[in-house]
């Protein structure tokens, strides 16, 4: 629990399985294949003032914690410092609040189009200093470079897409079933919005929360991830720069404070919003927080999710499917394969073109280095979870065919991407979410064994399979209890889509025209004797 609380708000069987008769030879990554030594060289910004330490952004300016306490950043990396951040606490924060509080009276009365014009000029500036969020992003949280470029671009989008939003928020005309009456609906802002993000996407997770609220006309207060702060700060000196007026974006940091923070969050009164990303306990723990004042909620918890590839399949697209969506950011993604179901008639072909991929493709070295496609783990917590899922699966009878070793000479947050065979369903990697690079593979017999696996856990947020039978791909992802299903594609991610979750995975949704409601309540007004023409 302790973890939980540091790390709160960063962003988280019915048929046995026989093991595969697959028994090619471990495939050990060489050493080669990895960037010798993490450059220990501190990266230069284009524009140095996006680079913001000490401080936070509150009420339009620039401001220290009032204790004057801080925390400090490391790289993943190298473990060197990078810088140090505000350390907020109630206080802090609740100031924060009613700067949001006096901006919403106002704020909420702008157009759309206004709100519009806000919106795009700030995408025009992230897309302005791509290359510096992209420096900041893959500095502090590992990332390779192509995968930071990858995510502001994917964040930028976000505000662009919201701002396409902001000036077709309708209401509804309703016939009324009372003779003389007219009924119509109103969408409005819903108020301050409390939003806390993770660590993983620390660009994308702000953009994803924050475009919807301001197309809406809410103001926000953001709770960055204490890992990953110095991102969020130089988006919000870029909503500065864009004309967003005082109060109506506010960020804030906090590391040891963090439980304080949220606990500041939850439970004033004048939040009616919060949105979080991050782990199924702490989602559980804030709706509890939540329930005293009744805020509405968004929650996009962790995910376990499945990958089936069915006999039917085309083997290599299936490979270059599972590669993507099991291996991006090293696997710490929510939406991470982390169970592939590969049908026994093609899993030895499967597994050995997946396995051979894995083996000759990727390099692991820091974020920066050319070539490298695989940056470090977040923290020494995260190699941890990895290495026993790892020895765990080893242990019950699986086979590591490549790598399955932590990579100490890089240091210590990195780890050889993992392939493992022969997984069966009481493997640790069966029912609890990895969060990295190890990919283990199931074999299962037939459609209806396979969904009763997939959907053996208590988390729905993502699922995925491959398959040329149209029909089977009706069945299946109507019976995949996921919020999100990817046929034929390991990647589902898209401003245009609806991101979340079912069961344990939370509610609500981010991102398309269903994220916009996310962020306004529902006003009816009805109006009475109206009556016949007069004659």
């Amino acid at each position: 629990m302790a973890f939980l609380q540091r790390s709160l708000f960063s962003a988280s069987r019915n048929t046995a399985i026989v093991r595969s008769r697959f028994q090619t030879k471990s495939l050990p990554l060489v050493l080669h294949s990895y960037s010798r030594l993490a450059s220990t060289m501190a990266p230069k910004l284009k524009d140095p003032s996006l680079f913001k330490k000490d401080v936070c952004y509150v009420n339009g300016e620039w401001v220290k914690a009032q204790s004057g306490k801080t925390f400090e950043v490391n790289d993943p990396a190298t473990g060197k410092l990078i810088g140090t951040c505000p350390e907020f606490d109630a206080q802090d924060t609740k100031k924060a609040i009613d700067a949001a509080e006096v901006a919403f009276e106002t704020f909420r009365h702008k157009t759309g189009r206004e709100r519009s014009k806000l919106l795009r000029k700030w995408y025009d500036l992230m897309v302005e200093n791509h290359d510096d969020l992209t420096t900041l992003i893959t500095w502090e949280n590992g990332k390779p470079v192509a995968d930071a470029k990858g995510e502001v671009t994917y964040a930028a989008n976000f505000f662009e897409w919201f701002s396409e939003e902001a000036p077709r928020i309708y209401g509804d005309t309703i016939p009324s079933s009372v003779p003389g009456n007219r009924v119509w609906t109103i969408k409005e802002p819903v108020g301050v919005c409390g939003l806390i993000t993770p660590w993983n996407f620390p660009a994308a997770m702000i953009t994803r929360k924050v475009g919807p609220a301001l197309a809406v006309g809410c103001t926000v207060v953001c709770k960055a991830p204490g890992e990953t702060p110095f991102t969020s700060l130089a988006i919000a000196e870029l909503a500065h720069r864009a004309g967003i007026p005082p109060g109506v974006v506010n960020v804030i940091t906090a590391l040891e404070n963090t439980p304080e923070v949220g606990s500041t969050l939850t439970t004033d009164p004048v939040v009616r919003k919060i949105s979080f990303t991050g782990s199924t306990p702490v989602g559980k723990l804030l709706m509890k927080q939540c329930s005293g004042t009744l805020k509405k909620l968004s929650l996009e918890l962790g995910g376990n999710a499945p990958f089936i590839v069915f006999d039917d399949a085309d083997v290599d697209a299936a490979v270059t499917g599972a590669i993507a969506s099991k291996f991006r950011s090293s696997g710490q993604t929510c939406v991470c394969a982390n169970r592939i179901y590969v049908q026994r008639g093609i899993y030895d072909e499967f597994a050995s073109k997946f396995a051979e991929h894995v083996k000759n493709n990727f390099r692991v070295g820091n974020g920066f280095e050319e070539g490298v496609t695989h940056g470090p783990l977040i923290h020494h917590r995260a190699i941890d979870k990895v290495e026993q899922h790892v020895r765990d699966a080893e242990k019950k009878g699986a086979k590591v065919v490549v790598g399955g070793h932590k990579l100490e000479k890089l240091g210590p947050n990195f780890y050889e991407p993992t392939v493992i065979t022969g997984m069966t369903r009481d493997m640790a990697m069966a029912s609890e979410e990895t969060f990295g690079p190890v990919a283990g593979l199931f074999a299962f017999d037939t459609e209806d064994e396979v969904v009763k696996l997939a959907n053996s856990t208590q988390v729905g947020l993502a699922g995925y399979f491959f398959s040329r039978d149209i029909q089977r791909c009706h069945r299946v992802a109507e019976h995949l209890e996921v919020g999100m299903v990817g046929i034929n594609t390991g990647l589902i991610s898209d401003p245009a889509s609806p991101f979340g979750g079912v069961k344990e995975s939370g509610f609500g949704r981010e991102g398309s025209l269903y994220g916009i409601g996310e962020y306004q309540v529902t006003k009816m007004v009805t109006i009475g004797g109206i009556g016949p023409l007069q004659k």
